[in-house]
């Protein structure tokens, strides 16, 4: 029999210790879907791990051990898939085999787990619980003789039938120009475009526009994908697009629908995980990208450190440590133009970057 554990679990310390230390990245396919598997740490002094796995993933696997059921390693897992607004969670209920695949210990872990849902404030989020057992395969890819009580999918059957469209913020255009196109050849040598990928909705050619942050007005002319014109562009879709006026658009600049605009502000208050080892202060300087931009940013208040397990917040603080969880209101030196995570994943999200040692020290989400 195969040990799937093997297959995540990669570093020799890790399976050494029994624990996940780095985020392992693991690729398979089926004839349906690719995947990748960000197998990420759950233990306290690898929050920031987990935070970094999670962040661009569409789906989660909670494992809890059948033996010990729900601990407080499981409600940090669930309140960090619940703050990157992660929608489809597969509560995975590991080593059925050592309590003897009983369903009454599933269904007390079950029971214990929707205790802990009650206190999530994203409540789109889709739960589905399967007993499996790593060691033997149980319910991974094929269903397990030893759970006949268990009438549910597998986790590969369930991963087959996750819908991407309904994973992923809707009906929010962004479109943050990374790069401006002038080839400057006999053959196109008027042509101005604007590549970058579009994000949260979809944009088509006569929709008219907003550049940000000029605020200037135009109707998308043409889009391109490659060599070949399309008259739409899809959430995720990496193209060119070009205008129907002789407009000023650099990089960094943002196109988005009319009367669809996001907030412009040189401040924001923001949920940050802490990554680095020098600590966060008020009056901290730190370098914010946000999309393709770059902002100086000074630390103006630390509201209240949150407390993962969900045992409350601690408001009498002064700093971050590595791995801690805050709100933190940030001053910007020129404004940006970004959505409240919650409504746009990309467009909500950021990373702070110390400007001494140009490491990433922290990521962001926009209240």
């Amino acid at each position: 029999y195969l040990d799937f554990s093997l297959a995540t679990d990669g570093l020799v310390a890790e399976r050494e210790q029994g624990i996940t230390i780095d985020v392992a990245h693991i690729y398979f396919s089926t004839p349906n879907k690719s995947y990748i598997i960000a197998d990420t740490p759950g233990h306290v002094e690898y929050t920031r791990n987990m935070v970094t796995g999670a962040s661009t993933s569409q789906a989660a696997i909670i494992l809890i051990d059948a033996r010990k059921g729900v601990i407080e390693q499981t409600n940090r897992h669930f309140f960090i898939n619940n703050l990157l607004r992660i929608k489809d969670v597969i509560v995975a209920i590991n080593k059925m085999d050592l309590v003897d695949f009983s369903e009454e210990r599933y269904n007390e872990i079950k029971a214990d787990f929707e205790e802990l849902m009650s206190k999530r404030d994203y409540q789109d989020q889709k739960i589905t619980f399967i007993p499996v057992s790593a060691l033997k395969g149980d319910n991974v890819v094929n269903r397990s003789e030893n759970t006949p009580w268990y009438k549910g999918q597998t986790l590969l059957e369930h991963f087959e039938e996750l819908d991407r469209k309904d994973i992923f913020n809707v009906g929010t255009p962004r479109f943050p120009v990374q790069y401006v196109i002038r080839p400057k050849t006999e053959e196109f040598h008027d042509f101005r475009g604007f590549a970058g990928k579009v994000y949260g909705g979809e944009l088509s050619v006569g929709d008219e526009v907003v550049v940000l942050p000029s605020m200037t007005k135009s109707k998308i002319k043409e889009i391109y994908f490659y060599d070949k014109k399309y008259k739409k562009a899809t959430r995720r879709s990496s193209v060119t697009i070009t205008l129907e006026d002789e407009i000023n658009v650099s990089r960094g600049d943002m196109l988005v629908k009319v009367g669809d605009l996001p907030t412009i502000d040189k401040q924001f208050t923001a949920t940050v995980s802490w990554m680095d080892s020098q600590k966060l202060t008020v009056g901290g300087k730190y370098v914010v990208q946000h999309g393709v931009n770059k902002v100086l940013a000074k630390v103006e208040n630390i509201h209240h450190k949150i407390n993962p397990d969900y045992s409350g917040i601690d408001t009498e603080i002064s700093a971050l440590g590595m791995n801690d969880i805050a709100q933190v209101t940030f001053r910007l030196n020129k404004p940006i133009f970004y959505d409240s995570f919650k409504n746009h994943r990309t467009n909500g999200s950021f990373i702070l970057i110390d400007n001494q040692t140009n490491t990433t020290a922290g990521v962001g989400f926009i209240n």
